[in-house]
């Protein structure tokens, strides 16, 4: 494990000492911080309201979160091509048409939509295949951390795509 990660959290880029200096890490003790400097808290948002009102790759994961646009999240994540938003759901059973409303919303704006099922495997059901296809929206979907790693490269090839994250714990 890379100097200055704590345990669980799984680098995507080259970010480490950016990322170092914007967190303090879970498992670091009072007296032994890896960094003097805390992220600043965010505003308690409303549900009505995006983390992000814009696409951002993220930058690491694990420990029940993400971390992107020097920001930090712990919960699941809604990725969309205008915002990034948190996201209710913790296993992917509970995925369905009602957990994805933002998606059917911005359809329009979305080619694929990537689901990052956490560390399980699922298969989408079939009902979910279909009324994502009849919008337009094709869908794949795999475990976090390739998903995380698909969404990345996508969205920096500006292509159209959504990704809908499970967190990893």
């Amino acid at each position: 494990m890379p100097a200055g990660l704590a345990r669980g959290w799984q680098p995507v880029s080259r970010l480490r000492e950016a990322l170092d200096r914007l967190f303090v890490w879970p498992d670091a003790s009072a007296g032994e911080a890896r960094s003097d400097k805390i992220m600043p808290k965010q505003p308690a948002s409303r549900p009505d309201a995006p983390h992000l009102p814009r696409s951002a790759p993220i930058e690491a994961y694990g420990n029940g979160g993400f971390a992107f646009a020097e920001m930090s999240h712990r919960g699941s994540l809604l990725c969309l091509p205008d915002a990034i938003w948190a996201w209710s759901v913790t296993r992917p059973e509970e995925i369905n048409e009602a957990s994805l409303d933002k998606v059917f919303a911005a359809a329009n704006r979305i080619d694929t939509l990537i689901i990052g099922t956490g560390m399980e495997v699922w298969l989408p059901p079939s009902y979910l295949r279909e009324a994502l296809r009849r919008v337009g929206i094709v869908l794949d979907a795999m475990q976090t951390g390739p998903a995380i790693r698909t969404y990345n490269i996508m969205i920096g090839e500006r292509r159209r795509v959504a990704a809908a994250l499970v967190a990893v714990p």
